[in-house]
């Protein structure tokens, strides 16, 4: 057991340069939040789940970082800083490092697999901080995930992944969304009868019916059609010689 922790500390030590020791990585949030989660998740793989949900909830209050008992993980798993969520069925590979401010999240589960909600993470796997892993994905061996970068498909083995996933469909909430919708997650849209449709189609057609406005807009004024010009309201009373 001695063994094995020691090799665990040396796997942090190998990613962190700012330890000088390893009682000092002892002392990291995220060693504490693994060991409370090793506990927690055999007494939910023996189903003693609320004792399992108080383990977790006493980590979570000492940790700042919440990993549902549920969660499967590999080896040599280090957390850098905290403030991370992990969700019930995500699956951690060996030697992952996750920074500050991740998040494994779920989707609705009716769009799951077989009740897999959260993503899988294969062996040596970097999440960069403020990342959001969303859904049944799995991002492959070696891959990686940069900081604030938003994930919802699958990442191939050894890609990296930057950039924003979220996008704004511009269609109103309050008229088409009857019930609650789990994780805030808007798949698809209802035209006027309520059938569903695809919201990115109906925004590629609305700005393909803006670009050809604005073709014709600038096609008149190629021609000379005068476009009527902004006018203007002169408020200064001396210039304009009217007087209070």
């Amino acid at each position: 057991m001695f063994d094995t922790l020691k090799s665990y500390l040396d796997s942090i030590r190998a990613r962190d340069p700012a330890p000088r020791s390893r009682l000092e990585i002892l002392l990291y949030p995220g060693v504490w939040a693994l060991g409370f989660h090793r506990i927690a998740h055999w007494l939910f793989d023996a189903k003693l789940y609320f004792l399992a949900r108080m383990i977790n909830h006493i980590s979570r209050v000492l940790t700042a970082i919440d990993i549902h008992p549920g969660a499967t993980i590999g080896r040599n798993f280090f957390i850098d800083h905290g403030f991370t969520v992990i969700g019930e069925t995500a699956e951690i590979g060996n030697n992952v490092t996750i920074y500050q401010c991740v998040t494994l999240g779920g989707t609705n589960p009716t769009n799951g697999k077989g009740g897999k909600r959260h993503p899988t993470l294969e062996d040596n796997v970097i999440i960069g901080s403020g990342a959001q892993i969303i859904g049944p994905i799995v991002v492959g061996e070696r891959g990686r995930v940069g900081a604030n970068a938003v994930v919802m498909e699958d990442v191939p083995a050894g890609a990296t992944m930057v950039g924003f996933k979220a996008r704004s469909t511009l269609v109103p909430a309050e008229e088409w969304i009857k019930e609650f919708i789990p994780y805030g997650t808007m798949p698809d849209c209802e035209d006027a009868e309520g059938n569903r449709i695809d919201c990115i189609e109906v925004l590629q057609d609305e700005l393909a019916s803006l670009k050809a406005e604005i073709a014709e807009i600038k096609a008149g004024g190629a021609h000379g059609t005068q476009l009527p010009e902004q006018t203007s309201l002169d408020l200064d009373p001396k210039r304009s010689g009217t007087s209070d």
